[in-house]
């Protein structure tokens, strides 16, 4: 290009330095960014910061299977409500999700992952996930089971996998979620002084944070669910003995033999519990107990909140405190540690409730003497029951080897 004069050539000049700088600011802008971006950068950060790994495994599986393939390539500052409203459109529309609940629970992740575009300065319109209509979602039944059925499923699942029939009382006495059962250490019971003490859950097989800060606790239990735990770890306390053969054949590929993590619960392998497998056995011993198909593990929980708070003898607040609800909604609504220090609580109802099924051989009821030995004041058993102290709490106990 050629200029009359050295002004124009300058006037030029100085209308390209412009525009590049223009450009520079927007491409320098977040908003200038992809949506698929920000979902890399929100799940890396959670990450990061070990953030609930099953938490994380779901929000990635929406961004991968669902947000992404809607609007990943879109620049974030182009985003409107619409998008929203069109999205949940997509949603419903889409093969393969057949529940409204799923559709929520998605976008509940696309709220979360504009949130987070909207704190690192993306220019987003502020009603962007406001007021999105959804489909509405029938509520999840809760099935309110008697001490019987309770019962019924322990004996079920004693004939299913006899490993597994402790979770029931676990669940259905101290109220214990799934993956804190598969948990609950050797180490977190006081045996002689019917606590537990609930520090860790189980996820995927590795140890994990708990739910909440309230489900942190030192929990006062029914003696009834000690003699249940002691006659399991009586039982239980090793893999199950594998024949000649199958023991060569591990060998030859390399086997090893799984760490003694202190758990109560394991597989028969000697391994943690895996939910799929927990799962299989749990819904064959529902079966087989004539439960309803609909009954899940976290019925036994809502069975322990509502066999508390009927019984009369703790008030609502102490029945939260035991249910470890973060609010008290939670156990009013949804359900009917302490730390210790709450209130004295010597708990019996679940001793009571199930007065009309067998002990353990010779284990012994409310009551009557522990004489597995004298009382102390720091949890015993720390590295784990076996041995010479199990058997003086199983003597003591009258439970057999």
């Amino acid at each position: 290009m050629a200029f009359a004069t050295w002004q124009e050539a300058r006037d030029c000049l100085d209308k390209v330095l412009a525009e590049a700088e223009r450009q520079s600011s927007r491409d320098s802008s977040p908003g200038s960014l992809q949506v698929e971006y920000f979902a890399t950068e929100i799940m890396n950060r959670r990450r990061k910061r070990k953030k609930n790994a099953n938490t994380c495994d779901t929000y990635e599986s929406h961004l991968r299977s669902h947000i992404l393939p809607f609007v990943g390539h879109r620049n974030a500052d182009s985003l409107r409500r619409p998008d929203s409203v069109a999205f949940v459109d997509y949603l419903l529309d889409k093969q393969g999700i057949d529940s409204a609940c799923t559709v929520v629970q998605i976008f509940k992740t696309w709220r979360i992952l504009v949130h987070y575009m909207l704190d690192e300065d993306v220019p987003l319109p502020s009603n962007i996930v406001a007021r999105i209509e959804l489909p509405d979602v029938t509520p999840r039944v809760k099935v309110a089971l008697s001490p019987g059925q309770v019962a019924a499923a322990a004996a079920a699942m004693r004939k299913v996998a006899p490993r597994y029939e402790v979770l029931i009382w676990l669940g259905a006495c101290a109220g214990l979620r799934q993956g804190e059962a598969f948990g609950l250490k050797r180490s977190h019971v006081a045996w002689n002084h019917d606590l537990l003490h609930i520090e860790e859950q189980r996820q995927r097989g590795k140890a994990a944070r708990l739910k909440t800060k309230a489900s942190y606790a030192t929990l006062p239990v029914d003696h009834f669910l000690i003699e249940r735990l002691l006659h399991h770890v009586s039982r239980f306390s090793e893999p199950e003995p594998v024949s000649p053969g199958a023991e060569r054949r591990r060998r030859a590929r390399g086997y090893a033999e799984p760490p003694d993590e202190g758990l109560i619960v394991t597989n028969r392998y000697g391994w943690p519990v895996l939910i799929s497998d927990f799962h299989q056995k749990w819904r064959k011993a529902v079966k087989q107990a004539g439960l309803s198909e609909r009954t899940r593990f976290h019925d036994l929980k809502h069975f322990y909140t509502s066999t508390l708070g009927g019984s009369g003898r703790h008030d609502p607040k102490t029945v939260q405190a035991l249910s470890r609800h973060a609010k008290f909604s939670e156990t009013w609504d949804t359900y009917a540690h302490p730390p210790l220090a709450v209130e004295e609580v010597t708990v019996t109802v679940f001793g009571n409730a199930f007065s009309h099924i067998d002990a353990p051989a010779g284990a012994l009821r409310n009551g009557a003497t522990f004489a597995a030995r004298a009382p102390d004041t720091s949890f015993p058993t720390p590295s784990g029951v076996g041995s010479s102290e199990l058997d003086s709490m199983l003597k003591g106990s009258g439970i057999e080897m």
